[in-house]
């Protein structure tokens, strides 16, 4: 018997983005530390690399087997990887031997909504 427990997943739409977007009002001293956490995390190439291999796999999950050929070896893999998590990009999920990644909730959305659209 397991005594792990199943943790409902939050709708995408149910977490709100970090702030307003750029265009709309200046960022508080909070949000900039906190934006700025999560564009020095992907301001690495093979964090870049990482994030959307993870991003854009089938399912919207990778096992760290599935991602980790990005030019380095395997620890700094890891390495790159918790720094993600750290910055709130990624989660994860221990799966026997393997660890599974995911883009944290509406972060892509959050992130997008806080650069706005300007016109061109």
């Amino acid at each position: 018997m397991s005594n792990a427990n199943v943790l409902p997943l939050l709708e995408q739409n149910t977490v709100e983005p970090c702030c307003a977007p750029l265009n709309e009002r200046p960022l508080s001293a909070e949000d900039a530390v906190r934006t700025a956490a999560m564009f020095k995390a992907l301001g690495d190439p093979v964090r870049l690399r990482l994030f959307s291999a993870v991003a854009s796999h089938e399912g919207g999950e990778a096992c760290v087997c599935d991602i980790s050929d990005v030019g380095v070896s395997q620890p700094t893999v890891s390495h790159h990887l918790k720094k993600l998590k750290e910055a709130g990009l990624l989660t994860s999920e221990r799966r026997g031997t393997w660890v599974y990644y995911r883009v944290a909730p509406a972060v892509l959305a959050s992130m997008a909504k806080m650069l706005g659209q300007y016109p061109a």
